[in-house]
């Protein structure tokens, strides 16, 4: 008998990996902000040029549409320049920080420059993991207003994790915090914020194929859609208070059809918040500071 083949260590396919910095422009139109008001039924839809872009907006903002052609069968892009070179790749966002000197405002040119943070790669229990940070500045008329690290999570090919068989559409997280959103995300939204973000990945619209490929029981929620969510409670509950920097952490996936509920928490000079559902307490969280 043949002994099984050690996979080689993740870091022994970055030897030569050192990707430089990128940089993009975008004029920063109405139209991206006015579709994300839209899908999240926003009372007063974000439009105005010269209005402030809420935090974590620019998500909207500097997308890459690859040739069809360039795409691989889950709909993700094969190659990228800041997409480590692993044997079949998968890709999860984990969290990321923001410090926000000025709020970007819409109508108004842009520029950012992404760059390769630090690279680490760690054992996790399904296995071997590579952590990347991406660095982004974002500037107008010539200053700094946002800095932003991401924080992404690469594996060589699927893992192991334990996603529940069925889902129960009908139940309901327990209340939790003095500010609240509720959400029951269906597979039209997930659609349309796929489309905002230029995000082909077939988890987040493709039913059959986040079943029968991915072993998931039906479309993932977006982990970008979930923290975008919790910074909406900010801005919705207090309105006057200048979001100066956050984090976030996105822990565990949930799916089209349950019910979630974001929750935060005010104290002193920020405010926690959380995304539940009947299942988990804590799929996401996040933390503000406010100006």
């Amino acid at each position: 008998m043949q002994p099984t083949p050690t996979p080689s260590p993740l870091g022994s396919y970055l030897a030569s990996w050192a990707p430089g910095p990128v940089t993009a422009e975008d004029a920063l139109a109405a139209g991206p902000a006015a579709a994300l008001s839209a899908v999240l039924d926003l009372p007063e839809p974000v439009t105005r040029d010269g209005g402030l872009l809420p935090p974590l907006w620019h998500w909207l903002y500097f997308l890459r549409w690859p040739d069809q052609r360039e795409l691989g069968t889950d709909g993700h892009p094969r190659n990228g320049h800041f997409l480590p070179p692993i044997p079949h790749r998968q890709r999860m966002i984990a969290g990321g920080r923001c410090e926000i000197s000025e709020p970007l405002r819409l109508g108004e040119p842009a520029e950012r420059v992404t760059s390769l943070g630090t690279v680490t790669a760690k054992q996790g229990g399904t296995g071997e993991l590579l952590f990347v940070t991406e660095r982004r500045e974002f500037r107008q008329r010539g200053r700094t207003r946002l800095v932003e690290e991401q924080d992404i999570v690469y594996r060589s090919g699927r893992g192991a994790a334990h996603h529940p068989a069925t889902l129960d559409e009908s139940a309901a997280p327990d209340p939790d915090g003095t500010w609240r959103l509720s959400l029951h995300p269906d597979p039209a939204l997930l659609f349309r914020f796929s489309a905002l973000t230029a995000n082909a990945h077939r988890i987040h619209y493709d039913t059959p194929y986040a079943r029968g490929e991915e072993g998931y029981p039906g479309p993932v929620v977006h982990g970008p859609l979930l923290a975008l969510l919790m910074l909406e409670l900010a801005r919705r509950h207090a309105p006057a208070r200048r979001v100066a920097a956050l984090s976030y952490r996105l822990r565990r996936p949930l799916f089209a059809g349950e019910r979630l509920l974001a929750s935060g928490t005010p104290s002193g000079n920020g405010a926690e918040m959380r995304i539940a559902t009947h299942r988990e307490a804590r799929h996401a969280t996040a933390e503000v500071t406010f100006a």
